[in-house]
């Protein structure tokens, strides 16, 4: 045999070699997941692409494609009320919700008509309340908010839920202040260009696109008092806590109280128990790989994922949890 055809058979069994490995690869991670995945193309609930729950959503839907060899992609959406319909209706196969509109899905109360039949795959980390301004801005308290161009959410998102709460805690007329109901990357926008005053969002520490902005438009966090914290709880679902922005965070120069709302990852009650346990062995697995990309995905803990309440854990859940103490 010539050196050139002996390089050449060389080559050929090395492409072969190659194959071979890439298909058992890919055939012991199909091997690996539940039998009750199908064909579908699957779809993550997340939120405006400028927020944390579109980034960690893209990067899980990434992780179970690659390693379960499904179809699985992150959508944008209006944030927590929206994706809490998606995954109720089956539009969605998982979804992030704050703690509060989630509660208030499994009670058809607020934006909810009905119960949902959602239930919880996993606490993820807590999320804060933001209160938006340009540093250069007289509103110094929510009280200054009467009368002012201030976007309190986009319309199906949980943060249209806690600024109506917090603003109602502060007696704040809601009716005197004027709110195009923008998502996070539109008020983002609008602020940079003054036409509005402010605006409202909830969402982990550093938010993307709040962090970027910070860097063009020097901003502000307009104060929660802490006894408001106490009135909202007292009447809704006890689901907040208070809680500080840390100096240097956004730039700013100071602390500034506000109050955080634990974040779920939600399914539906109909959702197969092995897709679910598949779903936190994978989430699990990659968590400090997104954390490079996400840092509240470092957040996430086995031992606090499980407090979910007033909202069940789903069956898939309480069985991969208990395994794991096993």
């Amino acid at each position: 045999m010539s050196a050139r055809a002996s390089r050449r058979a060389w080559w050929r069994r090395g492409v072969a070699t190659a194959l071979v490995l890439l298909l058992a690869a890919t055939s012991s991670a199909c091997s690996a997941r539940s039998t009750e995945w199908n064909d579908s193309a699957y779809e993550i609930a997340g939120g405006g692409s400028n927020g944390v729950y579109y980034a960690y959503g893209d990067e899980l839907a990434r992780e179970l494609s690659e390693s379960l060899g499904i179809r699985v992609s992150a959508a944008e959406t209006a944030g927590s009320v929206d994706n809490l319909l998606r995954v109720s209706s089956g539009e969605a196969l998982l979804g992030f919700a704050q703690g509060d509109a989630a509660a208030d899905a499994v009670a058809g109360v607020g934006a909810f008509d009905e119960p949902m039949p959602v239930q919880a795959v996993a606490r993820l980390y807590d999320e804060y309340l933001h209160v938006v301004v340009r540093a250069d801005s007289d509103i110094a308290a929510l009280g200054d908010l009467a009368g002012r161009t201030v976007s309190l959410g986009a319309e199906n998102s949980g943060v249209n839920v806690i600024a109506a709460r917090a603003l109602d805690a502060a007696d704040v007329d809601i009716a005197t202040i004027t709110d195009p109901r923008l998502d996070l990357g539109e008020s983002i926008s609008a602020l940079e260009r003054s036409e509005i005053d402010g605006f409202f969002w909830v969402g982990g520490i550093p938010t993307p696109g709040i962090a970027e902005l910070a860097t063009t438009t020097p901003v502000r966090l307009v104060p929660i008092e802490q006894t408001w914290v106490t009135a909202i709880n007292a009447r809704y679902s006890e689901a907040y806590r208070p809680s500080d922005f840390p100096v240097g965070l956004y730039g700013l120069d100071e602390s500034a109280p506000t109050m955080a709302v634990p974040n779920y990852l939600v399914t539906s009650s109909d959702t197969p128990d092995g897709v679910v346990r598949d779903v936190l062995t994978s989430l699990f697995t990659v968590r400090t790989d997104i954390a490079q990309r996400v840092p509240v995905a470092s957040l996430l803990d086995r031992r606090q994922a499980i407090f979910t309440g007033p909202v069940d854990l789903h069956p898939g859940a309480v069985e991969y949890y208990r395994d794991q103490r096993d």
